[in-house]
């Protein structure tokens, strides 16, 4: 039945888990350094600053083994579990259902869903995310010449945490991941380029300083990912950067607006 998956579906099921891969990729990024304050407020127990606070944020367009075709984009910090370096991912947008659930359920990322374009004139690069009427990311590259193909390896930190059934806190202590990524590029641009974060009170991306911009560039590939739960935080501990993940619910509350329309 469709609503139970037999033994053989269940196995293809796991494949697609335990090795995604995303094709044919198309990204832009930039990054820049924010403040170190910045970095203690937001980065979560469990995890330790970068050597420096280093923020990038990505935009890009992709195929998959996993979830189709979709668009994305990241902002990202420098950080560290012990002695394992990586990237925490403060949040996500995706455009597709599929690619939002995936890397939520999975890897634990911060998805929310947002129209996100990415847009190249010769060497002219565009990456925006518009979500619920406002341009949050805004990033312009003038693309530089291509290092040719290449293959390297990034580490991205993620957390995997339920709202408790009841509504007060959450269901159980949170769930540390790490995603490893191969790369398989066939362009690898340089490039110079500008950025203008926006924010509304669901998404803050304007609480970002934005003190320097270090590198920015443009890649083609294959990324391929395989992830692994490397620890915990308590539910307590967790819980302040877990609400700051989500939407801010109050604020979509709509339910006087229509009593008052139903007078």
């Amino acid at each position: 039945m469709a609503f139970v998956k037999t033994a053989a579906e269940i196995k293809e099921i796991s494949a697609a888990f335990s090795a995604p891969r995303f094709t044919d990729a198309r990204r832009a990024h930039l990054t820049f350094k924010s403040t170190e304050d910045f970095v203690a407020d937001v980065l979560p127990p469990g995890l330790q600053p970068g050597a420096q606070p280093l923020v990038t944020v990505t935009v890009g367009e992709f195929g998959s083994n996993c979830v189709g075709d979709f668009a994305g984009a990241t902002i990202s910090m420098a950080a560290r579990h012990g002695t394992t370096e990586g990237a925490y991912v403060l949040t996500m947008f995706m455009s597709t259902d599929h690619a939002i659930i995936y890397g939520r359920d999975l890897f634990g990322e911060p998805k929310k869903q947002a129209d996100i374009a990415l847009n190249i004139i010769g060497d002219q690069l565009r990456g925006t995310v518009d979500r619920m009427g406002v341009r949050l990311i805004d990033l312009s590259l003038s693309l530089g010449e291509d290092a040719g193909p290449a293959r390297t390896q990034a580490k991205s930190f993620n957390i995997k945490a339920q709202p408790a059934a009841n509504g007060d806190g959450l269901e159980a202590d949170a769930v540390l991941t790490v995603a490893e990524f191969d790369n398989d590029l066939r362009v690898n641009r340089s490039a110079q380029g500008t950025l203008i974060l926006s924010g509304t009170i669901h998404d803050p991306l304007d609480d970002i300083p934005i003190n320097e911009i270090i590198a920015a560039g443009y890649i083609e590939g294959d990324l391929a990912a395989h992830a692994r739960a490397i620890d915990t935080i308590p539910a307590a501990d967790f819980l302040p950067y877990a609400y700051g993940r989500l939407d801010h619910w109050p604020a979509l509350d709509t339910s006087e607006r229509r009593a008052d329309a139903a007078e």
